[in-house]
């Protein structure tokens, strides 16, 4: 578990994180949103003891991550997928980490096999692309299977293929009953990975919510509507004062009118319908109305 009490931080005259409290709980991938300079990556950081906080604590697993005597075996991250030395292969890389902790050469063979390098663990970081250094990255950070898991931006520089590995290795993990934090700016992914938001904006709180939750905050206030006399349709909505737009043949959006408005004046005009559909919010939109008055650089 992770668990952030009133945790600040400045550096000089600038707020990066403002009175942050949030708990990140086991068993689900919890995803940590907001625009950029927001904070995210500095409040990770401080969890991970690499910034010292201002003010608040930040505590991994009950205490703060730099007084556990087995780090690596509590919490894994990946901050920067380059902060490696280039001139060390893939493999004396994760096996200089898994010295210090006195973990095994076979894990660190483990761990280049789940994440998909070990044809390459002998090739200097130095030349890998950015999905490869993903890559490795995941795999230090799984190291020591450790209990909490915290990654940034993982699926950057990952292909399709990748980015559907990410997001089953992130649920694995979840479901095993290890806490899983992680930041992303692609909603489209988040929305099919996170079960809980943490959202902040200018450092501070935002939301802290399941995807669904937010996602039923946003009025979105439109109407799919599929028929076959979509033209005849169209006439009797406009003339009841509906905003109709339609991006296909026999489909229309329709603003300004409930779903079941629409159904009773197609009865009345006799016209049939297909599909009549109030629409959903997507995350990306409930995300921007969220934090529309929070990003830092427009």
């Amino acid at each position: 578990m992770i668990e952030a009490q009133a945790l600040s931080k400045r550096f000089g005259d600038k707020l990066a994180v403002d009175g942050l409290s949030f708990t990140v709980k086991p068993g689900q991938v919890t995803g940590f949103l907001g625009p950029n300079g927001a904070g995210k990556s500095t409040t990770m950081r401080m969890i991970v003891g690499l910034d010292h906080p201002t003010a608040g604590v930040a505590t991994v697993n009950g205490r703060p991550y730099r007084d556990h005597a087995d780090p690596l075996r509590q919490a894994g991250a990946l901050l920067e997928a380059k902060s490696i030395h280039k001139g060390r292969t893939a493999r004396s890389h994760l096996l200089a980490l898994a010295q210090t902790h006195g973990f095994p050469a076979s894990r660190v063979d483990e761990v280049l096999a789940m994440v998909g390098l070990q044809e390459v663990a002998g090739r200097r970081a130095g030349g890998f692309s950015l999905g490869m250094g993903q890559r490795l990255g995941i795999a230090a950070a799984l190291l020591g299977d450790p209990a909490v898991v915290i990654l940034d931006e993982p699926v950057n520089g990952l292909d399709p293929d990748g980015v559907l590995w990410v997001r089953n290795m992130l649920k694995g993990l979840a479901a095993e009953g290890r806490t899983v934090l992680v930041s992303s700016h692609l909603m489209s992914e988040m929305a099919v990975t996170a079960e809980h938001l943490v959202i902040i904006g200018r450092g501070r709180l935002l939301a802290d919510t399941t995807v669904d939750e937010l996602i039923a905050r946003v009025a979105v206030g439109s109407v799919l509507v599929r028929s076959p006399q979509a033209t005849a349709l169209r006439d009797a909505l406009v003339a009841h004062r509906a905003t109709v737009t339609s991006a296909e043949p026999g489909v229309l959006a329709v603003g300004g009118l409930g779903a079941e408005r629409i159904g009773d004046l197609a009865l009345a005009h006799g016209i049939p319908l297909y599909e009549l559909t109030p629409r959903r919010a997507s995350l990306e939109e409930a995300y921007m109305d969220l934090t529309r008055e929070a990003v830092e650089y427009r």
